[in-house]
């Protein structure tokens, strides 16, 4: 399938809209009102800004206004300059992660990144990154963009009243080889990018934790962005195409627990069920936490948001999923968190699961759209038993899925102290002192032979690559 592709070009031209520019654009997609009003709020916000930006000039002058961009940008180099120089070391550091597919039956795909400090300069070198997907999961990762992910999470760790600007730029050198995974060559897919530009935030936790696993480094999360289509016609013959994201566990932290049912990116919001019933035919039956999905830990990973979808006409589901056959890695001892699941439960009663590609569903088929939880942070025999009781109490975490804190939960509720004292013992003793750094759930390897058995679905077949490099 084709898509229209659009180099950089004026849709304004002296403020006039190009008429004939954006109609050969909506001509082009499905839903053109919806993009049509989607556009306007882009430009709308635009010139909102511009105007903004002329009244501080108008009321302090332009010398105030640009000498005043100059400090923000030399605030921000001198303040992230001490940060890499604090926490960036001079020996290369490496960490490693996979996209588990590509939709096509291949995988998983390597994204491997070294990281060390040359004087005051921070380098990020992608070597070792598999090479270009004949899929759509590609992402083509702009340098000044991964700069931007870098000096945005090191900020927020660090001293978030840092003024985030792109002055500390010249201090960081990303280096990613052409023909790979995040710098494919024309014309290789792209569609899909976004499982391996949340996997970009798995890594800088990862690479930046390890010096201060303690102070700075969390598990693994919710690193992407899956989402579902659903579209096709209602019985009036009206056109409707459904864009849902789904929702999962943010990693433990070395602050606390993460939260449960976030979004990879804060703008999203949970619209509500109520909404998407009025305006498509489908019902939503279950929306409801999953438990036991967050890794456990002292701090323990946040759960997934599982969706039940009552589909009320025939249509297309696409669905954009990763973290399958993978963990989301728990670290200082903590567990991984659950992986995500599609179950499709057919009008006839037949169950399949699913892998992250297209389907056709017939009116009354129901679809359990399951995303992954948090990795979890710490020893989990360390958590405060009367925090896994609370879990359990708010249905967080089951009392089955208490044992994995080595904690006894009685039939009215409460801890067994000395039951859990006991199971704790026992399993410590039986575990070692020795807690491993990340805990990703086994090698690939491991991953792939228990695939079948744990995930209802065939392993992947090793990636077979072309010669784009």
């Amino acid at each position: 399938q084709e898509g229209i592709r659009i180099p950089p070009i004026k849709l304004y031209k002296r403020g006039v809209l190009q008429e004939d520019i954006l109609e050969l654009i909506l001509h082009n997609v499905r839903t053109p009102q919806w993009n049509r009003f989607d556009l306007n709020a882009l430009v709308a916000a635009c010139n909102t800004a511009a105007r903004r930006c002329v009244e501080l000039a108008v009321r302090f002058g332009d010398d105030v206004l640009f000498s005043t961009m100059d400090v923000m940008l030399e605030r921000n180099h001198a303040a992230m300059k001490h940060i890499i120089e604090m926490f960036i070391p001079e020996e290369p550091r490496e960490f490693e992660d996979y996209l588990c597919d590509d939709g096509m039956g291949m995988g998983p795909y390597r994204i491997r990144c070294r990281m060390w400090r040359e004087g005051s300069r921070a380098i990020f070198d992608f070597e070792g990154t598999d090479p270009q997907a004949q899929s759509s999961v590609n992402f083509f990762l702009n340098e000044d963009m991964f700069k931007m992910f870098f000096g945005s999470f090191t900020i927020n760790v660090v001293d978030p009243q840092i003024v985030f600007n792109d002055g500390f730029y010249d201090l960081v050198d990303v280096r990613i080889p052409a023909g790979t995974l995040l710098k494919p060559k024309f014309p290789a897919a792209l569609s899909g990018r976004t499982h391996a530009l949340g996997r970009i935030f798995d890594l800088l936790g990862a690479l930046l934790g390890m010096g201060a696993p303690e102070q700075m480094l969390n598990a693994a999360g919710f690193s992407d962005s899956p989402h579902l289509f659903y579209s096709g016609y209602k019985d009036d013959g009206e056109w409707f195409q459904l864009f849902q994201i789904g929702f999962g566990g943010i990693p433990g932290r070395p602050v606390g627990d993460g939260p449960d049912g976030h979004s990879l990116w804060p703008g999203f919001t949970n619209v509500p069920n109520e909404f998407i019933e009025s305006y498509f035919p489908l019902r939503i039956e279950q929306y409801a936490t999953i438990p036991d999905s967050g890794g456990a830990g002292l701090h323990r990973g946040g759960n997934g948001l599982s969706v039940a979808y009552r589909f009320l006409a025939d249509g297309d589901v696409g669905i954009h999923d990763e973290r399958w056959l993978t963990y989301p890695w728990g670290v200082l001892g903590g567990e991984t968190g659950l992986r995500s699941s599609k179950k499709l439960v057919r009008v006839d009663g037949s169950e399949e699961w699913l892998p992250a590609k297209g389907i056709k569903v017939k009116k009354g088929d129901l679809l359990y759209f399951n995303p992954w939880g948090g990795g979890g942070w710490g020893d989990p025999y360390q958590r405060d038993p009367e925090l896994v009781r609370r879990d359990v109490e708010r249905r967080l975490v089951t009392t089955s899925g208490a044992r994995r804190y080595g904690v006894v939960i009685t039939a009215d509720g409460k801890v067994d102290q000395p039951a859990t004292e006991a199971l704790r013992a026992e399993r410590i003793a039986a575990r070692g002192s020795d807690l491993p750094l990340f805990n990703r759930g086994g090698s690939i390897e491991e991953l792939r032979a228990r695939c079948e058995q744990e995930t209802h679905l065939p392993a992947p077949v090793a990636p077979t690559f072309s010669a784009a490099r």
